[in-house]
């Protein structure tokens, strides 16, 4: 099952953060969350892992109108960005919004999932551009 957008970088983990926040900007979303993976599982478990954020991004129109289709969509949002070193690239990665029409089985959700979704993409394609 794909539940992703996907797009590989060559830049350095920092600078790749930084243009992922910028092109996500760019589409409507900020973000509202940034957990950092590898900080949070060093001092939690004190194990190593590759550096790893996730951002949660939303877009305040499209969220307010999911949550006319959908009262617990609240559940599935914001939109989880992952931002994660990957041997000599950095992978960023986004949960496809049609995850949520899948999930709650709601068709009302279809419209504000293809927008989300579209604007997701072209801030990924942005980034590899």
């Amino acid at each position: 099952m794909t539940y992703g957008i996907t797009v590989t970088l060559d830049q350095p983990f920092d600078a790749a953060v930084a243009a992922v926040r910028a092109a996500l900007a760019g589409q409507g979303f900020g973000v509202l969350t940034e957990i950092d993976m590898a900080a949070t599982l060093k001092s939690k478990l004190d194990v190593d892992v590759p550096a790893q954020v996730i951002l949660g991004a939303c877009n305040p129109p499209l969220a307010h109108r999911a949550l006319q289709a959908e009262d617990s969509i609240g559940l599935l949002l914001p939109c989880n960005v992952v931002v994660r070193a990957a041997d000599d690239a950095v992978v960023v990665e986004a949960l496809d919004p049609q995850v949520m029409v899948g999930v709650t089985g709601n068709q009302a959700l279809t419209a504000v999932a293809d927008e989300a979704a579209g604007r997701l993409r072209a801030a990924l394609d942005e980034l590899s551009a």
